[in-house]
Protein backbone atom coordinates (compact mmCIF):
# COMPACT_ATOMS: atom_id res chain seq x y z
CA UNK A 1 0.00 0.00 0.00
CA UNK A 2 1.26 3.60 -0.98
CA UNK A 3 0.14 7.35 -0.99
CA UNK A 4 -1.13 6.47 -4.08
CA UNK A 5 -3.72 3.65 -3.42
CA UNK A 6 -5.06 5.59 -0.28
CA UNK A 7 -5.40 8.75 -1.78
CA UNK A 8 -7.42 6.70 -4.26
CA UNK A 9 -9.70 5.17 -2.04
CA UNK A 10 -9.93 7.98 -0.04
CA UNK A 11 -11.25 10.14 -2.96
CA UNK A 12 -13.53 7.17 -4.40
CA UNK A 13 -15.17 7.04 -0.65
CA UNK A 14 -15.84 10.31 -0.55
CA UNK A 15 -17.78 10.48 -4.22
CA UNK A 16 -19.29 7.62 -3.99
CA UNK A 17 -20.65 8.75 -0.74
CA UNK A 18 -21.83 12.13 -1.88
CA UNK A 19 -23.15 10.75 -5.04
CA UNK A 20 -25.76 8.52 -3.23
CA UNK A 21 -27.38 12.03 -2.52
CA UNK A 22 -27.02 14.06 -5.49
CA UNK A 23 -29.41 12.36 -8.11
CA UNK A 24 -31.92 12.13 -5.23
CA UNK A 25 -31.55 15.82 -5.73
CA UNK A 26 -31.40 16.01 -9.10
CA UNK A 27 -34.73 14.69 -9.09
CA UNK A 28 -36.71 14.96 -6.22
CA UNK A 29 -36.37 18.74 -6.38
CA UNK A 30 -38.02 18.38 -10.25
CA UNK A 31 -40.79 16.11 -8.51
CA UNK A 32 -41.69 18.53 -5.22
CA UNK A 33 -41.67 21.54 -7.53
CA UNK A 34 -44.34 19.62 -9.90
CA UNK A 35 -46.49 18.46 -6.97
CA UNK A 36 -46.93 22.45 -5.74
CA UNK A 37 -47.63 23.56 -9.25
CA UNK A 38 -50.37 21.18 -8.95
CA UNK A 39 -51.52 22.64 -5.69
CA UNK A 40 -51.06 26.28 -7.20
CA UNK A 41 -53.05 25.34 -10.20
CA UNK A 42 -55.76 23.29 -8.55
CA UNK A 43 -55.75 24.81 -4.48
CA UNK A 44 -56.35 20.91 -3.72
CA UNK A 45 -55.00 20.64 0.32
CA UNK A 46 -53.72 17.32 -0.52
CA UNK A 47 -50.90 18.76 -3.17
CA UNK A 48 -49.91 21.15 -0.40
CA UNK A 49 -49.41 18.40 2.29
CA UNK A 50 -47.69 16.40 -0.43
CA UNK A 51 -45.17 19.13 -1.13
CA UNK A 52 -44.62 19.33 2.32
CA UNK A 53 -43.38 15.98 3.27
CA UNK A 54 -41.64 15.21 0.45
CA UNK A 55 -40.24 18.49 0.74
CA UNK A 56 -38.67 17.73 3.52
CA UNK A 57 -37.46 14.72 2.71
CA UNK A 58 -35.47 16.49 0.03
CA UNK A 59 -33.95 19.19 2.77
CA UNK A 60 -32.50 16.15 4.36
CA UNK A 61 -30.97 14.70 1.34
CA UNK A 62 -29.84 18.22 0.64
CA UNK A 63 -28.14 18.69 3.65
CA UNK A 64 -26.32 15.83 3.46
CA UNK A 65 -25.05 16.20 -0.06
CA UNK A 66 -24.01 19.83 0.71
CA UNK A 67 -21.76 18.28 3.42
CA UNK A 68 -19.96 15.53 1.38
CA UNK A 69 -19.61 17.89 -1.85
CA UNK A 70 -17.61 20.24 0.20
CA UNK A 71 -14.98 17.66 1.30
CA UNK A 72 -14.38 16.68 -2.01
CA UNK A 73 -13.05 20.07 -3.43
CA UNK A 74 -10.32 19.96 -0.90
CA UNK A 75 -9.48 16.82 -2.41
CA UNK A 76 -7.85 18.36 -5.12
CA UNK A 77 -5.50 20.50 -2.72
CA UNK A 78 -4.47 17.93 -0.60
CA UNK A 79 -4.01 14.78 -2.24
CA UNK A 80 -4.02 15.56 -5.70
CA UNK A 81 -2.26 18.95 -6.18
CA UNK A 82 0.03 17.73 -9.26
CA UNK A 83 -3.35 17.08 -10.64
CA UNK A 84 -4.32 20.33 -9.70
CA UNK A 85 -1.25 22.53 -10.57
CA UNK A 86 -1.94 20.59 -14.06
CA UNK A 87 -5.03 21.19 -14.89
CA UNK A 88 -6.29 23.92 -12.49
CA UNK A 89 -6.89 26.78 -14.94
CA UNK A 90 -9.38 24.66 -16.62
CA UNK A 91 -10.85 22.24 -14.06
CA UNK A 92 -11.18 25.27 -11.74
CA UNK A 93 -13.27 27.62 -14.02
CA UNK A 94 -16.57 25.51 -14.31
CA UNK A 95 -16.31 24.16 -10.61
CA UNK A 96 -16.15 27.96 -9.56
CA UNK A 97 -18.99 28.51 -12.19
CA UNK A 98 -21.35 25.85 -10.49
CA UNK A 99 -20.44 27.14 -6.86
CA UNK A 100 -20.77 31.20 -7.83
CA UNK A 101 -23.83 30.60 -10.38
CA UNK A 102 -25.73 27.11 -9.76
CA UNK A 103 -25.15 26.39 -6.27
CA UNK A 104 -25.52 30.07 -5.12
CA UNK A 105 -28.85 29.72 -6.91
CA UNK A 106 -30.06 26.54 -5.59
CA UNK A 107 -29.86 27.42 -2.18
CA UNK A 108 -30.99 30.70 -2.20
CA UNK A 109 -33.92 30.18 -3.31
CA UNK A 110 -33.66 27.11 -0.91
CA UNK A 111 -34.06 29.20 1.73
CA UNK A 112 -36.95 31.78 0.32
CA UNK A 113 -38.91 28.35 -0.40
CA UNK A 114 -38.46 27.06 3.19
CA UNK A 115 -39.12 30.54 5.06
CA UNK A 116 -41.56 31.72 2.36
CA UNK A 117 -45.02 30.35 3.45
CA UNK A 118 -47.52 32.61 4.02
CA UNK A 119 -45.07 35.24 3.68
CA UNK A 120 -45.14 35.08 -0.53
CA UNK A 121 -47.76 35.00 -2.66
CA UNK A 122 -48.28 31.50 -4.11
CA UNK A 123 -46.60 32.08 -7.81
CA UNK A 124 -43.86 33.64 -5.84
CA UNK A 125 -43.53 30.95 -4.00
CA UNK A 126 -43.88 28.06 -6.52
CA UNK A 127 -40.87 29.93 -8.23
CA UNK A 128 -38.68 29.53 -5.51
CA UNK A 129 -38.71 25.82 -5.82
CA UNK A 130 -38.92 25.92 -9.50
CA UNK A 131 -35.59 28.36 -9.59
CA UNK A 132 -34.18 24.59 -6.99
CA UNK A 133 -34.39 22.92 -9.46
CA UNK A 134 -33.02 24.82 -11.92
CA UNK A 135 -30.25 25.05 -10.07
CA UNK A 136 -29.29 21.47 -8.87
CA UNK A 137 -29.76 20.96 -12.65
CA UNK A 138 -27.39 23.52 -13.56
CA UNK A 139 -24.97 22.45 -10.53
CA UNK A 140 -24.83 18.89 -12.13
CA UNK A 141 -23.94 20.65 -15.51
CA UNK A 142 -21.41 22.54 -14.60
CA UNK A 143 -19.67 19.65 -12.52
CA UNK A 144 -20.38 16.93 -15.58
CA UNK A 145 -18.67 20.12 -18.05
CA UNK A 146 -15.41 19.86 -15.76
CA UNK A 147 -15.74 15.69 -15.46
CA UNK A 148 -16.36 15.95 -19.52
CA UNK A 149 -12.55 17.33 -19.64
CA UNK A 150 -10.95 14.73 -18.06
CA UNK A 151 -13.18 12.11 -20.28
CA UNK A 152 -11.96 13.84 -23.51
CA UNK A 153 -10.14 17.01 -22.98
CA UNK A 154 -10.88 20.06 -25.66
CA UNK A 155 -9.77 23.75 -25.83
CA UNK A 156 -6.63 23.44 -24.15
CA UNK A 157 -2.82 23.87 -25.12
CA UNK A 158 0.30 22.92 -23.30
CA UNK A 159 2.71 25.50 -22.18
CA UNK A 160 5.64 25.45 -19.64
CA UNK A 161 4.00 21.72 -18.30
CA UNK A 162 0.46 22.88 -17.74
CA UNK A 163 -2.58 22.61 -19.78
CA UNK A 164 -3.75 25.95 -20.16
CA UNK A 165 -7.54 26.98 -21.91
CA UNK A 166 -7.47 28.37 -25.15
CA UNK A 167 -11.23 28.15 -26.01
CA UNK A 168 -13.87 28.17 -23.31
CA UNK A 169 -16.63 27.85 -25.73
CA UNK A 170 -15.61 24.36 -27.00
CA UNK A 171 -15.28 23.69 -22.90
CA UNK A 172 -18.79 24.04 -22.42
CA UNK A 173 -19.54 22.56 -25.69
CA UNK A 174 -17.59 19.54 -25.16
CA UNK A 175 -19.38 16.75 -26.98
CA UNK A 176 -18.71 14.21 -24.07
CA UNK A 177 -21.32 16.23 -21.93
CA UNK A 178 -24.28 15.91 -24.41
CA UNK A 179 -24.23 12.83 -23.88
CA UNK A 180 -22.95 12.09 -20.01
CA UNK A 181 -25.43 15.27 -18.82
CA UNK A 182 -28.80 13.86 -19.75
CA UNK A 183 -27.63 10.25 -18.71
CA UNK A 184 -26.60 11.48 -15.45
CA UNK A 185 -29.67 13.63 -14.68
CA UNK A 186 -32.17 11.32 -15.70
CA UNK A 187 -30.48 8.71 -13.81
CA UNK A 188 -31.73 11.12 -10.84
CA UNK A 189 -34.93 11.56 -12.10
CA UNK A 190 -35.33 7.37 -11.71
CA UNK A 191 -33.69 7.95 -8.42
CA UNK A 192 -35.88 10.05 -6.68
CA UNK A 193 -39.40 8.56 -8.51
CA UNK A 194 -38.36 4.79 -7.32
CA UNK A 195 -37.60 7.01 -4.01
CA UNK A 196 -41.16 8.39 -3.75
CA UNK A 197 -42.86 5.07 -5.14
CA UNK A 198 -41.09 2.95 -2.69
CA UNK A 199 -42.40 5.11 0.35
CA UNK A 200 -45.77 5.27 -1.41
CA UNK A 201 -46.07 2.01 -1.86
CA UNK A 202 -45.11 1.39 1.68
CA UNK A 203 -47.92 3.13 3.60
CA UNK A 204 -50.42 1.87 0.79
CA UNK A 205 -49.70 -1.82 1.96
CA UNK A 206 -50.62 -0.22 5.50
CA UNK A 207 -53.54 1.92 4.29
CA UNK A 208 -52.02 5.19 5.80
CA UNK A 209 -52.96 8.13 3.98
CA UNK A 210 -54.00 6.32 1.25
CA UNK A 211 -55.38 9.30 -1.00
CA UNK A 212 -52.19 11.17 0.02
CA UNK A 213 -49.85 8.72 -1.20
CA UNK A 214 -52.06 7.19 -3.92
CA UNK A 215 -51.62 10.87 -5.60
CA UNK A 216 -47.87 10.84 -5.01
CA UNK A 217 -47.38 7.33 -6.71
CA UNK A 218 -49.47 8.15 -9.66
CA UNK A 219 -47.08 11.21 -10.34
CA UNK A 220 -43.89 9.31 -9.73
CA UNK A 221 -44.81 6.21 -11.80
CA UNK A 222 -45.64 8.52 -14.99
CA UNK A 223 -42.24 10.65 -14.12
CA UNK A 224 -40.49 7.24 -13.61
CA UNK A 225 -41.73 5.40 -16.28
CA UNK A 226 -40.83 8.16 -18.80
CA UNK A 227 -36.99 8.58 -16.75
CA UNK A 228 -35.92 4.68 -16.83
CA UNK A 229 -37.16 4.34 -21.10
CA UNK A 230 -35.14 8.23 -21.87
CA UNK A 231 -32.33 7.08 -19.15
CA UNK A 232 -31.75 3.55 -20.99
CA UNK A 233 -32.16 4.77 -24.62
CA UNK A 234 -29.27 7.99 -24.09
CA UNK A 235 -27.56 5.35 -21.99
CA UNK A 236 -27.65 2.99 -25.01
CA UNK A 237 -26.19 6.10 -27.49
CA UNK A 238 -23.81 6.98 -24.87
CA UNK A 239 -22.45 3.78 -25.35
CA UNK A 240 -22.32 3.95 -29.04
CA UNK A 241 -20.33 7.25 -28.63
CA UNK A 242 -17.67 5.93 -26.30
CA UNK A 243 -17.15 3.13 -28.89
CA UNK A 244 -15.63 5.72 -31.07
CA UNK A 245 -14.35 8.32 -28.58
CA UNK A 246 -12.95 5.73 -25.61
CA UNK A 247 -12.94 2.19 -27.31
CA UNK A 248 -9.93 0.86 -24.47
CA UNK A 249 -13.15 1.83 -21.83
CA UNK A 250 -15.66 -0.16 -23.78
CA UNK A 251 -13.47 -3.03 -24.63
CA UNK A 252 -13.20 -3.32 -20.83
CA UNK A 253 -16.82 -3.21 -19.80
CA UNK A 254 -17.06 -6.17 -22.48
CA UNK A 255 -14.06 -7.68 -21.22
CA UNK A 256 -13.37 -8.48 -25.36
CA UNK A 257 -9.81 -9.11 -25.66
CA UNK A 258 -9.67 -9.57 -29.28
CA UNK A 259 -10.39 -8.05 -32.30
CA UNK A 260 -13.41 -9.32 -34.11
CA UNK A 261 -16.03 -8.58 -36.91
CA UNK A 262 -18.64 -9.44 -36.14
CA UNK A 263 -18.36 -9.40 -31.86
CA UNK A 264 -19.96 -11.42 -29.91
CA UNK A 265 -21.63 -10.04 -26.51
CA UNK A 266 -20.12 -11.89 -23.35
CA UNK A 267 -23.30 -12.09 -21.09
CA UNK A 268 -21.19 -13.37 -18.51
CA UNK A 269 -17.35 -14.08 -18.43
CA UNK A 270 -14.92 -15.31 -15.95
CA UNK A 271 -11.87 -13.02 -16.74
CA UNK A 272 -8.35 -13.82 -16.11
CA UNK A 273 -6.43 -10.64 -16.36
CA UNK A 274 -3.06 -11.87 -16.43
CA UNK A 275 -3.15 -14.13 -19.25
CA UNK A 276 -5.22 -11.60 -20.87
CA UNK A 277 -8.47 -13.75 -22.03
CA UNK A 278 -11.48 -15.31 -20.86
CA UNK A 279 -11.58 -18.45 -19.29
CA UNK A 280 -15.10 -19.00 -19.66
CA UNK A 281 -17.80 -17.43 -21.00
CA UNK A 282 -21.68 -17.53 -22.42
CA UNK A 283 -21.37 -14.74 -25.23
CA UNK A 284 -24.27 -13.75 -27.70
CA UNK A 285 -22.52 -13.95 -31.84
CA UNK A 286 -22.52 -11.10 -33.60
CA UNK A 287 -24.97 -9.22 -30.69
CA UNK A 288 -21.69 -6.79 -29.83
CA UNK A 289 -21.60 -5.24 -33.31
CA UNK A 290 -25.07 -4.83 -32.84
CA UNK A 291 -25.09 -2.86 -29.72
CA UNK A 292 -21.64 -0.88 -31.07
CA UNK A 293 -23.25 -0.03 -34.31
CA UNK A 294 -26.90 -1.17 -35.03
CA UNK A 295 -25.81 -3.29 -37.37
CA UNK A 296 -24.64 -6.78 -37.08
CA UNK A 297 -21.33 -6.01 -38.70
CA UNK A 298 -18.78 -3.91 -37.84
CA UNK A 299 -15.52 -4.23 -36.16
CA UNK A 300 -14.50 -3.92 -32.59
CA UNK A 301 -11.56 -3.44 -31.14
CA UNK A 302 -10.15 -5.52 -28.50
CA UNK A 303 -8.44 -4.94 -25.84
CA UNK A 304 -4.94 -6.35 -27.15
CA UNK A 305 -4.99 -4.37 -30.07
CA UNK A 306 -6.37 -1.32 -28.12
CA UNK A 307 -3.12 -1.75 -25.49
CA UNK A 308 -0.34 -1.37 -28.57
CA UNK A 309 -2.23 1.53 -30.38
CA UNK A 310 -1.95 3.34 -26.80
CA UNK A 311 1.64 2.08 -26.33
CA UNK A 312 2.71 3.17 -30.08
CA UNK A 313 0.92 6.87 -29.33
CA UNK A 314 1.95 7.24 -25.71
CA UNK A 315 5.20 4.87 -25.00
CA UNK A 316 5.60 1.91 -22.64
CA UNK A 317 3.04 1.07 -20.10
CA UNK A 318 -0.01 -1.03 -19.26
CA UNK A 319 -3.22 1.11 -20.56
CA UNK A 320 -5.76 -1.52 -19.92
CA UNK A 321 -8.00 -0.87 -17.06
CA UNK A 322 -8.94 -3.16 -14.09
CA UNK A 323 -11.03 -5.38 -16.85
CA UNK A 324 -12.94 -7.64 -14.27
CA UNK A 325 -14.37 -4.94 -12.16
CA UNK A 326 -15.20 -2.58 -15.04
CA UNK A 327 -17.34 -6.03 -17.00
CA UNK A 328 -19.22 -6.88 -13.69
CA UNK A 329 -20.21 -3.05 -12.67
CA UNK A 330 -21.43 -2.55 -16.47
CA UNK A 331 -23.84 -5.60 -16.01
CA UNK A 332 -24.83 -4.30 -12.22
CA UNK A 333 -25.69 -1.42 -13.97
CA UNK A 334 -27.57 -2.70 -17.24
CA UNK A 335 -29.41 -5.57 -14.94
CA UNK A 336 -30.68 -2.46 -12.08
CA UNK A 337 -31.97 -0.73 -15.37
CA UNK A 338 -33.74 -3.50 -16.74
CA UNK A 339 -35.38 -4.50 -13.42
CA UNK A 340 -36.44 -0.66 -13.27
CA UNK A 341 -38.14 -0.92 -16.72
CA UNK A 342 -39.99 -4.19 -16.11
CA UNK A 343 -41.46 -2.78 -12.59
CA UNK A 344 -42.27 0.66 -13.92
CA UNK A 345 -43.83 -1.49 -16.73
CA UNK A 346 -45.85 -3.82 -14.79
CA UNK A 347 -46.56 -1.22 -12.16
CA UNK A 348 -47.94 1.36 -15.01
CA UNK A 349 -50.52 -1.53 -16.39
CA UNK A 350 -51.66 -2.38 -13.00
CA UNK A 351 -52.29 1.15 -12.51
CA UNK A 352 -53.89 1.94 -15.83
CA UNK A 353 -56.51 -1.04 -14.83
CA UNK A 354 -57.03 -0.42 -11.38
CA UNK A 355 -55.35 -3.42 -9.94
CA UNK A 356 -52.11 -1.75 -8.49
CA UNK A 357 -53.41 -1.66 -4.39
CA UNK A 358 -54.79 -5.21 -4.94
CA UNK A 359 -51.39 -6.48 -5.52
CA UNK A 360 -49.52 -6.33 -2.03
CA UNK A 361 -46.19 -8.53 -4.45
CA UNK A 362 -45.61 -5.65 -6.86
CA UNK A 363 -46.19 -3.03 -3.94
CA UNK A 364 -43.21 -5.11 -2.11
CA UNK A 365 -41.33 -5.59 -5.01
CA UNK A 366 -41.39 -1.42 -5.50
CA UNK A 367 -40.22 -0.79 -1.68
CA UNK A 368 -37.25 -3.18 -1.91
CA UNK A 369 -36.49 -1.84 -5.29
CA UNK A 370 -35.68 1.22 -3.19
CA UNK A 371 -32.07 0.73 -3.71
CA UNK A 372 -31.91 -0.70 -7.48
CA UNK A 373 -31.18 3.04 -8.74
CA UNK A 374 -28.75 3.65 -6.18
CA UNK A 375 -26.86 0.68 -7.04
CA UNK A 376 -27.09 1.29 -10.99
CA UNK A 377 -25.81 5.38 -10.20
CA UNK A 378 -23.03 4.13 -7.75
CA UNK A 379 -21.49 0.57 -10.85
CA UNK A 380 -22.45 3.43 -13.88
CA UNK A 381 -19.83 6.11 -11.89
CA UNK A 382 -17.67 3.64 -10.85
CA UNK A 383 -17.20 2.09 -14.51
CA UNK A 384 -17.26 5.79 -15.48
CA UNK A 385 -14.12 6.37 -14.00
CA UNK A 386 -12.14 3.33 -13.48
CA UNK A 387 -12.85 2.79 -16.90
CA UNK A 388 -10.76 5.85 -17.24
CA UNK A 389 -7.30 4.12 -15.92
CA UNK A 390 -4.63 4.91 -15.87
CA UNK A 391 -5.48 8.42 -17.36
CA UNK A 392 -6.89 10.84 -14.49
CA UNK A 393 -7.01 12.86 -17.37
CA UNK A 394 -7.48 10.89 -20.57
CA UNK A 395 -4.71 11.01 -22.60
CA UNK A 396 -2.84 13.98 -20.97
CA UNK A 397 -1.65 12.85 -17.76
CA UNK A 398 -1.82 9.47 -15.46
CA UNK A 399 -3.15 9.46 -12.16
CA UNK A 400 0.13 7.91 -10.68
CA UNK A 401 1.57 11.78 -11.92
CA UNK A 402 -1.50 13.79 -10.08
CA UNK A 403 -0.95 12.80 -6.89
CA UNK A 404 0.45 14.73 -3.82
CA UNK A 405 4.17 14.35 -4.00
CA UNK A 406 4.84 15.88 -0.09
CA UNK A 407 1.69 14.01 2.03
CA UNK A 408 2.60 11.02 3.69
CA UNK A 409 0.70 7.81 3.62
CA UNK A 410 0.47 8.70 7.77
CA UNK A 411 -1.39 11.38 6.97
CA UNK A 412 -3.65 10.46 4.20
CA UNK A 413 -4.49 6.87 6.14
CA UNK A 414 -5.19 9.24 9.13
CA UNK A 415 -7.98 11.86 7.18
CA UNK A 416 -9.24 8.67 4.98
CA UNK A 417 -10.12 6.83 8.36
CA UNK A 418 -11.64 9.99 9.69
CA UNK A 419 -13.92 10.97 6.67
CA UNK A 420 -14.99 7.72 6.53
CA UNK A 421 -15.98 7.75 10.69
CA UNK A 422 -17.87 10.97 10.37
CA UNK A 423 -19.32 10.09 7.48
CA UNK A 424 -20.63 7.03 9.27
CA UNK A 425 -21.97 9.20 11.81
CA UNK A 426 -23.57 10.98 9.03
CA UNK A 427 -25.38 8.27 7.63
CA UNK A 428 -26.59 7.76 10.86
CA UNK A 429 -28.49 10.95 11.40
CA UNK A 430 -29.29 10.63 7.41
CA UNK A 431 -31.40 7.41 8.25
CA UNK A 432 -32.75 7.88 11.50
CA UNK A 433 -34.35 11.63 10.12
CA UNK A 434 -35.32 9.71 6.60
CA UNK A 435 -37.10 6.44 8.73
CA UNK A 436 -38.68 8.99 11.37
CA UNK A 437 -40.33 11.05 8.76
CA UNK A 438 -41.13 8.24 6.24
CA UNK A 439 -42.81 6.44 8.90
CA UNK A 440 -44.47 9.49 10.50
CA UNK A 441 -46.10 10.27 6.87
CA UNK A 442 -47.87 13.69 6.37
CA UNK A 443 -48.04 15.98 9.58
CA UNK A 444 -51.15 18.23 10.24
CA UNK A 445 -48.76 21.21 10.87
CA UNK A 446 -48.91 24.94 10.89
CA UNK A 447 -47.83 25.66 7.42
CA UNK A 448 -45.11 28.15 8.97
CA UNK A 449 -43.32 25.25 10.69
CA UNK A 450 -43.80 22.40 8.10
CA UNK A 451 -40.30 22.64 7.22
CA UNK A 452 -38.49 24.29 10.33
CA UNK A 453 -36.31 21.41 12.11
CA UNK A 454 -36.63 21.00 16.36
CA UNK A 455 -33.91 21.50 18.48
CA UNK A 456 -33.04 17.96 18.33
CA UNK A 457 -32.88 18.09 14.71
CA UNK A 458 -30.84 20.39 14.80
CA UNK A 459 -28.21 19.28 17.38
CA UNK A 460 -27.85 16.35 15.32
CA UNK A 461 -26.74 18.21 12.13
CA UNK A 462 -24.08 20.07 14.67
Amino acid sequence: MDELLLARWQFGITTVYHFLFVPLTLGLSLLVAIMQTMYVRTGNETYKKMTKFWGKLFLINFAMGVVTGIVQEFHFGMNWSEYSRFVGDIFGAPLAIEALLAFFLESTFLGIWIFGWDKLHKKIHLLSIWMVAIGSNLSALWILIANSFMQAPVGYAIRNGRAEMTDFFALITNPHVFYQFPHTVLAGYATAAFFVMGISAYHLLRKNHQDFFRRSFNIALVFGFVSVILVTTVGHIQGQYLVKTQPMKMAAAEAHWETADPAAFSVVAVVDEKNQTNTFEISVPKMLSFMSYNSFNGEVKGLKDLQAEAEARYGPGNYIPPVTSIFWSFRIMVAAGAWMVLITLVSLYLWRTGKLEAKPLVLKALLWSIPIPYIANTTGWYMTEVGRQPWIVYGLQKVEHAVSPSVSMGEILTTLIGFTVVYGILAVADIYLMVKYIKQGPEETPVSSHLEPSAKEVSLWT
